[in-house]
């Protein structure tokens, strides 16, 4: 029985290897792959897009992986580090999202549905509505 542990135990300097599941948001279901604990999270992002395109799920993502900020699922206020080691947190299950976009370049022009009148786009009103914010105090 010890002998089984010890074949299975990941020996080596490095950390063991471990099972992460990364939800995208938009897919459909989770991506699971084995990763070393000691591996880089910009490496995680980068086999997650490969393995995401790979499979060919939607939404398309692309591979530049500094488009995408990593989150731990239970803790997810804060980006984790690209530098940092992916086993330094703990957790296994992570969240993958796109980078917000600066508001300079989100900027467009109104869309012609929202300038007329009476267009019957409840989106757009919804948007319209929802963007006027009301301070409470």
């Amino acid at each position: 029985m010890m002998a089984l542990k010890t074949k299975r135990g990941g020996g080596g300097s490095g950390g063991g290897r471990i099972l992460v599941t990364i939800n995208v948001l938009g897919s459909a279901g989770p991506l699971r792959f084995l990763v070393n604990e000691d591996e880089r999270v910009a490496d995680v992002i980068h086999t997650a897009l490969r393995t995401f395109a790979r499979e060919g799920r939607l939404p398309v993502l692309g591979t530049d992986l500094n488009n995408f900020l990593l989150y731990c699922a239970h803790t997810g206020y804060e980006a984790l580090n690209p530098w940092e080691t992916i086993g330094s947190n703990g957790s296994r299950k992570f969240v993958l999202c796109k980078k917000p976009e600066d508001a300079k370049t989100v900027e467009t022009p109104a869309s012609p549905a929202i300038l007329r009148k009476g267009s019957g786009s409840w989106k757009a009103w919804i948007n319209k509505s929802l963007s006027f914010m009301i301070p409470s105090h």
